[in-house]
C-alpha cells in the first residue's frame, strides 16, 4: 500500500535562519493514488510579526493567529502523521527547511524530517520534464488543464489539493476519480478535493448495432482469428 502525503506550508517570511516561523501546514493524503480525506491541517502562531509581503501573497493576519497553537502543540501528530509516508512538495527545501528549523527549535531531540519520510520534489519533476519553461504550481495547472481559478492567495491546505492533481496528470493522469460514490462517501472526502462522479445507469442512451455493423463486426473478428490463430472475443 503506497501512502503519499502532499504536503505545503504558509511563512512569516522567506528564511527561517533570519528567524521566520510556520504560520499554516496543510497535507492531503493519499494512498495508492487515491485521495483519502484523511487530511492534516493547522494555523500556527509564530509568535512574531508576519512580512508585509508574505500577507500579500497568502492573506494570513497576525490577527487571525493570535488564538491558534504553536508548533510545539502539534509537533507529535504532525510526525505521527507523516512518518513512513512518502511526501510530495513543490520546492521542497523550502518547506522542508522550514519543518526542520521548527523540529529544532522545540529541544526535543527530533530528527531531521527525511528521516521519517522521503520526499519528492514536483519542482524539480517539473523542470525535468519541461526544460526551460515555467514550472510554478499555478504554470502547471494551466499545462495540465486543472482548474485553480478559486486560488486567489496562496493557502497551503488548497496548495496540496491542487498540487494532488498535479501530481497525477504528471505521473500518469488522474486515478482518484471513483465513480456511483454515496453521498456518506462524497461527504468523506471533504470539500475543494477531486470531485466523485455519480451515474444514473437508467438515463443512459444505448445504441446497439445494425445488421451491417454486426457484420462487419463478424468479419473483423474472423479476419483476427485468421491472423493470429485465437480471437478472445469470438
Amino acid at each position: 500500500m503506497a501512502r503519499q502525503i502532499i504536503l505545503d506550508t504558509e511563512t512569516t517570511g522567506l528564511d527561517p535562519q533570519e528567524g521566520h516561523r510556520l504560520i499554516e501546514i496543510g497535507c492531503v493524503e493519499m494512498v495508492d493514488r487515491r485521495l483519502t480525506g484523511r487530511n492534516f491541517h493547522f494555523y500556527l502562531q509564530p509568535d512574531r510579526e508576519i512580512d508585509v509581503e508574505a500577507i500579500q501573497v497568502h492573506g494570513i493576519t497576525n490577527e487571525f493567529l493570535a488564538d491558534k497553537p504553536h508548533f510545539e502543540d502539534i509537533v507529535d501528530d504532525l510526525i505521527a502523521y507523516l512518518r513512513g509516508a512518502e511526501l510530495i512538495i513543490h520546492n521542497a527545501p523550502f518547506d522542508i527547511g522550514f519543518l526542520n528549523h521548527e523540529l529544532n527549535r522545540t529541544k526535543r531531540g527530533f530528527k531531521p524530517i527525511t528521516e521519517y519520510c522521503s520526499v519528492i520534489d514536483t519542482l524539480v519533476m517539473a523542470r525535468q520534464m519541461y526544460p526551460g519553461q515555467r514550472n510554478s504550481l499555478d504554470a502547471l495547472c494551466k499545462r495540465y488543464s486543472i482548474d485553480n481559478a478559486h486560488r486567489t492567495l496562496h493557502g497551503a491546505l488548497l496548495d496540496s489539493e491542487i498540487l494532488a492533481d498535479v501530481y497525477l496528470a504528471m505521473t500518469g493522469g488522474q486515478v482518484s476519480l471513483m465513480l456511483g460514490s454515496s453521498q456518506e462517501d462524497d461527504a468523506q472526502q471533504g470539500s475543494g478535493e477531486i470531485r466523485r462522479l455519480t451515474i444514473n445507469a437508467s438515463a443512459l442512451r444505448v445504441i446497439r448495432a445494425n445488421d451491417t455493423e454486426t457484420a462487419a463486426h463478424i468479419e473483423r473478428l474472423a479476419a483476427i482469428e485468421k491472423t493470429a490463430g485465437r480471437c478472445l472475443w469470438q
